[in-house]
């Protein structure tokens, strides 16, 4: 047996494609170490880098009463767009990447929270905006909440899970526009929230109970030089056009009749139906928005006591009222549980991608380094999806656990004695 496996290497191909090898090493070796020491570099200098640079975590705390729609929301994040990301002396000698952000719903045994965490440098952006939008918040810079979260397999379980979108990028989501909430002029008890149901699904963790929604975000641009691309790769806009083309084209239930006057000939647009028609009108209008490099990741952990698996399908569930069949969705796209047990030795692939996760989490990495797009790839969401993922309510969302600050404040009265 042994001897037949040593003689595929013997074969004429083979010994062709040593003898190859051997004759351009002059070639492909300096390649090959120039290559080598470059990601080497890279990666050194972009940790370095995003080292120096730290971090901050920002708990906003609602006012009791939020009479904006998401569009607010929308304005905060669409000033957190910046595609630039520096010279070229920035990029390869000091390991600059564009700054990234992570929008956070978090509840922890239940007290449901929203944060926010930048670079120090957005620290003022960030709270202008958000006063601006919403005059009674509060901020404050907290400690990170997933530092005290050890990986203890013996004594905790986890679940985590990374997302992808169901269609291509150019197609949106269901937003808080197609919900009808940036007309205003409702009663709080006509009021469809798309954030409710997730926010209950938070709200009801018993103590204990851990589960986290991390959303990701990088301005998207164009990329080239200064993102280590050799081949420019172009935005997404590009396959915008293809995918309206796409829906004219192909996807049209009526086809238009051959003539021979092309003055009797109808536009392709005429013979969409109204939902094809409404779908473009989505796509263009969200392409006009301010476009961000997404990834969500999910993560759900508890005592092995009180581990409730029903509340990964209540997580996932709460997802499902963001999509719809006609236009995009979210969904998950890697999970760190395991279809088949027997295929992993005494649980090792399991906490392996647990750890992993946790990890990952811990330091908001996905589009650099050290955990440069784990398990997933990143996916474009612009400002008006992402407000409609990431929004504060109002008092239609009566989650009691979701935390508010107690009154609404005043200012002093002018007459007051001296």
């Amino acid at each position: 047996m042994f001897k037949e496996f040593i003689s595929l290497f013997q074969t004429d191909l083979y010994l062709k494609v040593w003898h190859y090898a051997l004759v351009t090493w002059s070639i492909w070796l300096p390649i090959l170490l120039v290559s080598l020491f470059l990601t080497t570099w890279f990666s050194y200098k972009r940790r370095e880098w995003i080292r120096s640079k730290g971090g901050m975590l920002l708990e906003i705390k609602l006012p009791r009463d939020i009479a904006r729609s998401p569009a607010a929301m929308e304005v905060v994040i669409g000033g957190l767009y910046e595609p630039v990301v520096g010279s070229l002396t920035d990029v390869y000698l000091e390991g600059r990447v564009r700054d990234w952000f992570s929008l956070e719903l978090v509840s922890l045994g239940g007290e449901v929270k929203f944060y926010i965490w930048a670079f120090p440098q957005w620290r003022g952006i960030i709270e202008s905006r958000i006063y601006a939008q919403y005059p009674g918040a509060e901020i404050f810079e907290v400690k990170d909440y997933s530092l005290d979260l050890v990986f203890d397999p013996k004594n905790r379980d986890m679940w985590g899970a990374t997302t992808k979108l169901n269609k291509a990028d150019a197609y949106p989501i269901k937003t808080y526009i197609d919900y009808e909430l940036d007309k205003g002029g409702k009663e709080q008890e006509e009021i469809v929230d798309p954030i409710m149901p997730l926010l209950e699904q938070l709200g009801s963790l018993k103590p204990g109970e851990q589960a986290w929604v991390q959303i990701l975000i990088q301005a998207h641009r164009d990329e080239g030089i200064k993102d280590l691309r050799i081949f420019p790769k172009p935005d997404w806009k590009e396959g915008i056009k293809d995918e309206i083309k796409k829906i004219i084209e192909k996807e049209s239930f009526v086809k238009p009749s051959k003539s021979d006057n092309p003055d009797k000939v109808m536009p392709m647009m005429t013979f969409l139906t109204t939902t094809q028609n409404k779908t473009i009108e989505a796509i263009e209008r969200n392409s006009a928005k301010p476009a961000f490099d997404t990834m969500i990741r999910t993560l759900y952990t508890a005592p092995k006591d009180i581990y409730d698996k029903m509340r990964i399908g209540g997580i996932i569930g709460s997802m499902r009222q963001f999509g719809s069949q006609t236009l995009n969705g979210i969904r998950p796209d890697w999970m760190t549980s395991i279809d088949y047990p027997w295929t992993d030795f005494r649980e090792m692939r399991k906490r392996r991608g647990q750890r992993t996760l946790l990890n990952a989490y811990k330091r908001r990495s996905f589009f650099n380094v050290p955990f440069k797009h784990l398990h997933g790839s990143p996916y474009i969401l612009t400002a008006e999806e992402l407000a409609t993922v990431f929004h504060f309510p109002g008092a239609a969302v009566t989650t009691p656990t979701l935390a508010r600050v107690p009154s609404k404040k005043a200012g002093a009265p002018p007459n007051l004695p001296m």
